[in-house]
């Protein structure tokens, strides 16, 4: 009788447990638009998302493989969460949209390994995405070591993807790579291998018939690398991947690495129309909240002017620096970059003459660093300043008695967990000694503007200097400009340094003057680094340079008003009582726009292109529900409305 009890318990228990393996466990959105349905199937785990009913990732993998246990398979489910609503509110001034409202419901999966180690999987789904990520809450001091992580994205067949390829550590110029400074993959089969073993980059953006999904990461502190996608996607199933070994700071470790317990970043999908995934906010909602040490209102945001860009290295001396100022001034602009060697080429003591000279016209400077550190083979100085904290923090210290307002510091080459580490490092030192910090050369912030206010804009983008290095790059710029709203620049803020009104040297631009004008309204970021030079500028008309001297330096809402990918883009941005209208053509026919515009004001001020080559024709508009604008080949517009 006891063999037969036992016999029914173990037969019981084992319906129980092909039961629970065999459960979905769905979370929706608040307005019940996306599901995601979570499940074991032969002790792994899998996802699925559906959007108005209809599936739109096919099932995906999740799990990680530790050193000592491996969470991807023989897992046991423990028990599921109830729904939970989850809401914040928060106001961040380096973004689309000045105040933020995230909601979402929340399930938690608690899982057991085969011996019995714990791991939770925490869903959030809000209307405009998904996003997830892993912990491990058991409590254990000794450091645990991540090999793999299985987390899957598994795309439909048909589906078409704009990808940027990652780039190999330490190629390119002076080994500096990798830099997120590729040119995109436009429209590219899903599954379509990367050109290298390196892989692909966030944010990754993808269609589905109707549906839109842009794949990206937040949250990203110390305790983890930056992460890509693999290189390979059979039959379209993209597989997160850890950086190359090359990619740290010097003798550090790569690969995850942390005490118990331990929280992953967030895996995010922004999911809905072109229009939902370009103005979701995904990529800050779930960024951890500013530091409690670090004032926001402490770093101010703007425009600067920038020798380097059109007149390169031998620019940076007093004289030409100091025409810079007054420029910056004249344009009333908040900022001058003072660039590469300015420790040799002007030196510390005639840097602070520079700097007393700057506060007298309102002008802030900022100052160029180089990372330093065995990761490259840059030349240019100051380097070696920044690697160690006492020396960091003591060169900091120099600058805020000097009056410097933030810095740029150049060529990171590496997303490895000890690379992260050195970004935040410098992050919080700098916000200690109120110094605003650009990045170039460098990682994708990741939502790390919402948590360090100090970081107002890093580059990660082939952007405005190489195409002053290289015709194909001018040739490119169209279709890369149409793209990037809808990829790079989605989340966090970009330093392309945009606008060159007029010809460039040896160069023969593509885009028309209205297109680059339009670029700093189009693309977002902290502090715009404007492109264009005091000689160019003369040569405008009054009411581009009155436009460009009033332009806001930051935003109260962003939206898309039309586009595609890599063919064109109108973007409204608001600030204040007015709204900036944008838009740019990236093909070489001419493009009708019609769009409503009774809701952006009741008076405005439209720029064209005009009929010669570089010029433009200026124009009152009146609000219409059908405002027809028509863009020139590879041409733009700019609308002012209040």
């Amino acid at each position: 009788m006891k063999y037969k009890i036992i016999t029914i318990a173990l037969f019981v228990f084992t319906v129980l447990q092909t039961v629970k393996s065999q459960t979905k466990y769905e979370i929706s959105s608040p307005d019940q638009t996306l599901k995601v349905n979570v499940f074991l199937k032969d002790q792994q785990l899998f996802y699925t998302v559906n959007r108005n009913g209809a599936q739109v990732l096919n099932t995906s993998t999740l799990g990680l493989v530790r050193s000592d246990e491996d969470f991807s398979k023989k897992l046991r489910l423990l028990s599921v969460s109830k729904n939970e609503t989850v809401k914040d509110t928060y106001t961040l001034k380096n973004a689309k949209r000045l105040v933020n409202n995230y909601l979402a419901n929340k399930k938690i999966i608690h899982l057991e390994s085969q011996s019995k180690k714990k791991m939770d999987v925490i869903f959030q789904v809000s209307n405009d995405g998904i996003a997830f990520r892993y912990n491990f809450p058991d409590r254990d001091a000794k450091v645990k070591a991540l090999s793999e992580e299985k987390t899957s994205f598994h795309f439909l067949e048909n589906s078409k993807a704009w990808m940027q390829p990652m780039s190999v550590a330490k190629t390119g110029w002076e080994g500096t790579n990798p830099s997120y400074e590729e040119n995109y993959k436009k429209e590219i089969k899903v599954g379509t291998p990367a050109p290298t073993q390196a892989g692909w980059v966030y944010p990754a953006l993808f269609q589905c018939k109707d549906t839109w999904l842009l794949v990206s990461e937040t949250g990203l502190d110390g305790n983890y690398c930056a992460t890509r996608l693999k290189q390979n996607s059979p039959d379209g199933n993209y597989q997160i991947g850890f950086p190359d070994q090359r990619e740290a700071f010097t003798g550090q470790n790569v690969n995850p690495e942390s005490s118990l317990p331990w929280y992953t970043p967030w895996r995010i999908i922004a999911i809905g129309s072109l229009k939902t995934v370009t103005e979701s906010t995904l990529g800050t909602d779930l960024a951890y909240p500013a530091k409690s040490n670090i004032n926001p209102d402490q770093f101010k945001l703007g425009k600067a002017s920038w020798s380097w860009i059109i007149l390169k290295d031998n620019s940076i001396v007093y004289d030409v620096q100091k025409r810079y100022i007054d420029f910056a001034a004249d344009m009333k602009w908040e900022y001058c970059l003072i660039d590469a060697d300015w420790d040799r080429k002007i030196g510390y003591e005639k840097m602070q003459e520079l700097a007393d000279y700057a506060k007298t016209k309102n002008v802030g400077l900022l100052l160029w660093y180089n990372s330093a550190g065995d990761w490259n083979t840059v030349k240019y100085t100051p380097k070696n300043k920044l690697t160690n904290k006492e020396s960091r923090q003591e060169e900091f210290a120099m600058l805020q008695k000097m009056g410097i307002k933030g810095i740029k510091v150049d060529f990171f080459g590496g997303d490895g967990q000890s690379m992260i580490k050195y970004y935040l490092e410098i992050f919080e030192d700098a916000a200690k000694f109120g110094l605003s910090v650009n990045c170039h050369g460098a990682t994708l912030p990741r939502g790390w503007q919402r948590t360090y206010p100090n970081l107002v804009t890093m580059e990660s983008i082939k952007g405005m200097e190489f195409i002053t290095f290289e015709q194909d790059n001018a040739n490119e710029e169209p279709a890369h400009a149409t793209t990037i709203p809808f990829t790079r620049n989605v989340f966090d803020p970009m330093d392309f340094t945009p606008m060159s009104l007029n010809k460039l040297p040896n160069i023969n631009l593509k885009t028309t003057s209205t297109f680059e004008l339009a670029l700093p309204v189009i693309f977002h970021s902290g502090i715009q680094h404007l492109a264009e030079t005091p000689e160019g500028m003369a040569k405008v008309p009054t009411d581009v340079k009155t436009f460009l001297q009033e332009f806001p330096a930051s935003w109260t809402d962003t939206k898309l008003i039309d586009g595609y990918p890599g063919k064109f883009v109108v973007m409204a941005r608001k600030a204040g009582k007015k709204w900036y209208i944008a838009g740019i053509n990236g093909e070489n026919t001419a493009k009708e726009i019609t769009f409503d515009s009774t809701t952006f004001g009741k008076k405005g001020k439209l720029i064209l292109d005009g009929n010669e080559d570089r010029s433009f024709v200026q124009s009152d508009i009146t609000p219409n529900a059908n405002t027809k604008i028509t863009m020139k080949p590879y041409g733009g517009f700019v609308i002012v409305m209040e």
